[in-house]
């Protein structure tokens, strides 16, 4: 399918200012891909300190599948990451969903008998249904009552509710303030404007040695929640900024930020004939801002390399869950039958199953600096094992065991040692798989199953011995 005749594209240069070294930022210009995963722990306190600060900026913004707020929000990573917005227009069909209408929401709120003043907008963007439509009418309780939603679960806590393709007017409300409403007359405003305009979503993309790509995608649609998504929009654009000061990268990068499901449709359908045939592996953030541990989601076909990785990568911080189409995010689309693309999630809490999702409770405080951190290195870790995985290493000369000592790479005296205490010795097991797998057909991933090492570990046990000598190494796809 070509790309759409509706749609624009407008571009956002990023500033270069944003690689700043007291934001925990490298700006050394032969950074290499880091396959030591042991960050300096200063730096990695100033990038989870930056990225908290970047989603207290953003949190505020009222969000839609199309609104004025997606833009803003947009703008504001364009500073960090070098943005082109796409632009779809209201009603285009998208392998049979519409493309909504803009909505506009300016004002809103529910005033009581006495002019006491309940659900203002102004005061909580989630005491609006999302997509709500405007309305200024006076009406007693019990007609008002079934259009304020709430949580008797949860008294304490506001919902978020949305009504995008179905036109209604609603309030969101505490429970315990929407069961202590006196009865009498009430005023329901709602000023809001929905008018045909566009659905947008950013796009930008890191080139590589291959032009086979690596797609990150993250959505931003949702309003004032920080788990739910910002915490996956900053680490987004965080892990952007790390790839973008490699020098060298062997895989293409594309970052798409989008309106969640339609807005990967939109991705899809524009790139049905162009991006989408190169997509090597890919992962969908989201939720990964709460203290809980990692979930990966695996792709429907279930082992494919990045579902494999997942499996070596996580450890002991999480679990890997099989595909499944009931619930979850934009994997959904990507892993369709009609595209079945080499695509995981990776959450923390698995959305829908922390306390606080979709409610007022998701705010910046329940997401600390130092989770925000821990994700962008999880997700770092992923990218690393890809980068890693590209690499076929062989001996340079297959008889035999090398004598590692010649090499500082064996000690000199053979001593007794408690081996389940023995460090050294399980880091140089690593390195005797590593010998005896470098035949050119297994892959660090392949080693990794085999022997139960860390594909990271064996990567660095690789890169010393192709400085000695012992190996050689050739690049998937290059002479």
């Amino acid at each position: 399918m070509a790309p759409c005749s509706c749609l624009n594209r407008i571009h956002f240069r990023r500033s270069t200012s944003t690689r700043l070294s007291k934001n925990g930022w490298h700006d050394r210009a032969d950074r290499q891909m880091d396959t030591d995963m042991t960050h300096d722990v200063e730096q990695t306190d100033k990038q989870g300190t930056w990225m908290h600060d970047l989603l207290v900026r953003l949190y505020p913004i009222c969000r839609s599948l199309a609104a004025p707020g997606n833009r803003e929000t947009l703008s504001i990573l364009s500073e960090f990451v070098d943005l082109d917005v796409v632009e779809v227009a209201s009603g285009t069909d998208v392998f049979g969903w519409t493309v909504p209408d803009e909505w506009h929401p300016k004002s809103g709120e529910i005033t009581g008998p006495d002019g006491t003043v309940y659900a203002r907008f102004e005061d909580n963007n989630l005491h609006l249904v999302n997509g709500a439509r405007p309305i200024d009418q006076e009406m007693d309780l019990a007609d008002l009552l079934p259009h304020i939603y709430s949580l008797p679960d949860q008294p304490d806590l506001v919902p978020y509710v949305t009504s995008y393709y179905h036109p209604i007017w609603g309030f969101c409300m505490r429970h315990a303030d929407k069961a202590a409403l006196p009865p009498g007359r009430y005023r329901a405003r709602i000023d809001a404007e929905v008018r045909p305009g566009h659905l947008v979503y950013g796009e930008a993309v890191l080139p590589g040695t291959s032009d086979r790509e690596v797609l990150i995608d993250t959505y931003i649609c949702h309003p004032s929640m920080a788990n739910d998504n910002l915490s996956s929009v900053v680490t987004a654009t965080a892990l952007y900024k790390r790839l973008s000061e490699l020098p060298r990268r062997h895989y293409t990068y594309r970052f798409i930020f989008v309106p969640e499901t339609i807005g990967s449709l939109c991705w899809l359908m524009n790139n049905e004939d162009a991006a989408v045939p190169k997509i090597h592996a890919g992962l969908v953030l989201s939720c990964v801002g709460d203290d809980g541990p990692f979930t990966y989601k695996r792709s429907r076909q279930g082992n494919t390399e990045i579902d494999r990785i997942a499996q070596q990568v996580l450890g002991d911080k999480g679990v890997s869950t099989d595909f499944f189409p009931n619930s979850g995010s934009d994997e959904r689309q990507f892993c369709s039958p009609g595209f079945d693309l080499p695509i995981g999630m990776l959450s923390r809490t698995y959305p829908g199953q922390w306390p606080y999702y979709h409610t007022s409770g998701d705010t910046p405080e329940r997401v600390s600096p130092q989770t925000l951190a821990g994700s962008l290195d999880m997700a770092w870790r992923f990218i690393t094992a890809l980068e890693a995985n590209s690499v076929r290493y062989s001996r340079t000369d297959p008889r035999g065991e090398p004598m590692l000592s010649k090499f500082d790479l064996y000690h000199r005296q053979n001593v007794r040692r408690n081996t389940d205490m023995d460090a050294e010795r399980l880091s140089r097991g690593t390195l005797m798989w590593l010998l005896n797998l470098a035949d050119g057909s297994h892959s660090l991933l392949d080693m990794a199953e085999r022997s139960g090492a860390d594909i990271v570990q064996l990567a660095q046990w690789a890169e010393r011995l192709v400085e000695v000598g012992l190996l050689v190494s050739a690049v998937e796809g290059e002479a």
